[in-house]
């Protein structure tokens, strides 16, 4: 078989618009790891959402690069990697956000929590259920951030973040352009992947990926084979070595049907 691994990204590719896996899209990454090919789930959410929104059959077949990459965790291997934005330039961010737009909506991720330093409506926002944590602004610039998170900033301010701080973390621009994510510098999905693969013994040259938005660009580049859902973005349909259909009609599974197979997903 050509692919030894699947990387799947969550929102927008293997996860439908109602944040679930359907049971054809399940279907065929458990036949996929029944014939040998290691899953991987590359996704920007944090571990607790994973937990919440993956079947449990997924859950414990796969590998997991979470928040873009900043967290890296396969538990078939032992192999663990995770970093983040050290205390005082997570201080200077958020200072310069602050000072530069005082309504800007900015949380950030600690280690599998999240925080703000004000209330803060997730649903509006982020389109999430739980509101973050709230801690005092003094406290909340003093941590050692996975991933910080602005929602709804100006395209001012994207630019002053990327001029004043694109030298000292990886600022990723997703969500149609809604959301500004920063993560520790030189975290990447696709660093991540090739560093997973690298700990199983698989040359990207047999990496088949899926993905939608910006931050799977660079993995659509590294890999051998690249599928972008077909309500990716246009930069992604435009590299990618070809279009399935849409998150909500199975464009996962279409592809994985066409080269892997149809099989039942009961490992002998």
């Amino acid at each position: 078989m050509k692919w030894k691994a699947v990387v799947l990204d969550l929102d927008g590719t293997l996860l439908n618009s109602k944040k679930q896996v359907s049971a054809r899209n399940m279907k065929a990454v458990l036949a996929c790891h029944c014939q040998g090919m290691k899953i991987i789930f590359a996704t920007a959410r944090p571990p607790r959402t994973v937990n919440a929104f993956l079947p449990k059959e997924l859950l414990e077949i796969g590998a997991f690069v979470y928040y873009n990459g900043a967290e890296v965790i396969c538990k078939k291997t032992g192999y663990q990697f995770s970093s983040y934005i050290p205390a005082y330039l997570t201080f200077e961010i958020v200072e310069f956000c602050l000072h530069q737009e005082p309504d800007a909506h900015v949380t950030m991720e600690v280690s599998d929590q999240w925080f703000s330093y004000k209330e803060y409506d997730a649903m509006t926002m982020m389109k999430v259920k739980l509101n973050p944590l709230i801690q005092p602004l003094p406290e909340f610039k003093k941590n050692n951030a996975t991933k910080i998170l602005l929602s709804g900033s100006s395209p001012e301010l994207k630019r002053a973040l990327m001029d004043t701080f694109g030298d000292k973390v990886h600022l990723l621009v997703t969500d149609q352009n809604e959301l500004i994510q920063i993560m520790p510098l030189h975290t990447s999905k696709e660093r991540a992947v090739c560093e997973l693969c690298l700990t199983y013994g698989i040359p990207m040259e047999s990496v088949m990926v899926f993905g939608d938005d910006m931050n799977d660009l660079g993995l659509f580049q590294e890999a051998d084979y690249s599928v972008a859902m077909g309500n990716a973005v246009a930069v992604l349909k435009q590299i990618a070595d070809e279009t399935t259909d849409n998150n909500d009609l199975d464009g996962v599974a279409l592809v994985l049907e066409k080269y892997v197979g149809q099989f039942s997903y009961g490992c002998n």
